[in-house]
């Protein structure tokens, strides 16, 4: 879990490859410029149910040349970050914090809840999803070479990867392609396993999108569910608002 949580815990705490075939970036395609692309990124207010702000993000590696490890495998480090995979030559990013309703254990006195009812609250309270939302912009056919170094990369790195920020290096025990939202003209996603320090392993999702010239990747944790085995996915609902700004 150290390289997870280097990347991104201390900021917040072959591929299944869909497309519609449609759009390459082509060789005479331009890149979005930095304020093109920051007014297209998700803001708060466009995604139901959840909080966005670039603060969090901040806290996240701001150069790639932070990211160590496994050569090829690196690009699927870069969507942990929301840092652009591939030569992009604009880049932004973001992050989603699920916004959750109060548990009736929450209108209770400590006095009135029994350890068993504190532990679930305490469980419920980080069944949070976060999701660091990347957007990157591309000149020629940047945007389809940064989207294949993804896609490759998680066919390559199936079995694990070592990979971390400097010195700070943990192992990812393998990574699993996912059924993604099919959005954009071509998309991946896929799980990371990393080993938890009570011996049991713990997932985090990632889903890429290629609209056009930009590429848009996201990467969702929930301690909550980490801690429990709950099932998660990245959010629907971030990652169709981020498309709808880029259609």
């Amino acid at each position: 879990m150290r390289a997870a949580a280097t990347v991104v815990v201390s900021a917040l705490s072959l591929a299944l490859v869909t497309g519609c075939g449609g759009d390459s970036g082509g060789s005479d395609a331009k890149a979005l410029s930095s304020a093109e692309l920051k007014k297209l990124i998700i803001a708060d207010g466009d995604v139901d149910g959840h909080k966005v702000s670039n603060v969090e993000a901040k806290k996240l590696p701001s150069a790639k040349s932070a990211i160590t490890g496994d050569e090829q495998c690196k690009p699927l480090v870069y969507v942990i970050g929301g840092l652009a995979p591939g030569d992009a030559a604009t880049e932004t990013r973001t992050v989603a914090t699920e916004e959750k309703k109060p548990t009736d254990a929450a209108s209770k006195s400590l006095e009135d809840l029994s350890e068993g009812d504190i532990e679930d609250a305490l469980n419920e309270s980080m069944s949070v999803n976060v999701t660091v939302v990347g957007l990157s912009s591309y000149d020629g056919g940047g945007a389809e070479e940064a989207f294949k170094s993804v896609s490759d990369a998680v066919e390559k790195c199936a079995g694990g990867f070592t990979a971390g920020e400097k010195s700070d290096e943990g192992k990812f025990t393998k990574v699993t392609a996912e059924k993604g939202a099919g959005a954009g003209d071509e998309s991946v996603a896929f799980a990371l396993t990393s080993d938890l320090e009570d011996g049991d392993s713990g997932q985090a999702h990632a889903e890429v999108v290629r609209h056009g010239n930009t590429v848009a990747t996201y990467y969702t944790m929930n301690l909550g569910a980490l801690m429990t085995g709950k099932d998660y996915t990245v959010p629907a609902a971030v990652v169709d608002a981020q498309g709808a700004k880029l259609k």
